[in-house]
């Protein structure tokens, strides 16, 4: 369970989606036996779209490998129809081009099959609130390509003339985003809540009309933050 802004604990909601039943059976009765509430799964693309609109996730787990629509094409679709969502990529694949496809279609995390359960566990928790999460030595690519988008022409409305003042803190916590530090490190390093840097974080999200971590951090990284 997470926490709502009072501090009431709330059950997080989760659609598994995988195109080998006996896989995504066992995901689904992992993650409900750790106290997730799975509302959906599904075994093809086309299937993922609907079910996303339609039982409204916190998080999706989604496997890159489908029949009918690729996972890259269902992440930019139900991201699209709500960017509150966050999706965790659990795929068989360490490919980078695989990893940084999915980063691009707004995935806010990459776990791969070979990860425990209590690793995915504690995955889906982090994705919920927020964090970024990798498999390890995923996360250093995937800053690495935030850098090298950073170099192309920004396309953001946060670019034009009279774009939102962040206060002190939003910018301070904008910094640590940008070195790929994770929330809890950066509660842990301002000695603030981890509800407090989530907060900071969605405030500045809606302050400079951005939609994800990938989108938040090229900022960061466009304005010399990460130095």
């Amino acid at each position: 369970m997470t926490q709502d802004t009072t501090g009431r604990p709330v059950t997080i909601k989760v659609m598994v989606v995988d195109d080998h039943p006996m896989w995504r059976d066992a995901v689904a009765r992992d993650l409900a036996g750790a106290g997730f509430e799975v509302v959906a799964t599904a075994g093809d693309g086309e299937q993922a779209v609907r079910r996303a609109r339609a039982t409204a996730p916190d998080v999706v787990v989604l496997d890159l490998n489908l029949p009918a629509k690729p996972g890259v094409q269902v992440c930019k679709e139900v991201v699209a129809a709500n960017p509150a969502l966050r999706v965790l990529v659990l795929s068989a694949s360490g490919e980078h081009a695989d990893v940084l496809e999915a980063v691009k279609s707004g995935a806010t995390g990459y776990l791969l099959k070979s990860a425990s359960t209590e690793e995915l566990i504690d995955a889906v928790r982090r994705t919920a609130d927020g964090d970024a999460v990798f498999t390890p030595g995923l996360a250093g690519l995937v800053l690495g390509e935030y850098r090298r988008l950073a170099a192309e022409p920004p396309s953001t409305a946060s670019d034009e003339p009279g774009a939102p003042r962040l206060t002190d803190r939003e910018t301070e916590v904008l910094r640590l985003v940008a070195k790929g530090l994770s929330y809890k490190q950066i509660a842990e390093r301002l000695v603030i809540s981890h509800r407090t840097v989530q907060n900071h974080v969605q405030n500045t999200l809606g302050k400079l009309q951005l939609h994800n971590r990938v989108e938040l951090v090229r900022y960061a990284i466009e304005r010399g933050l990460d130095d």
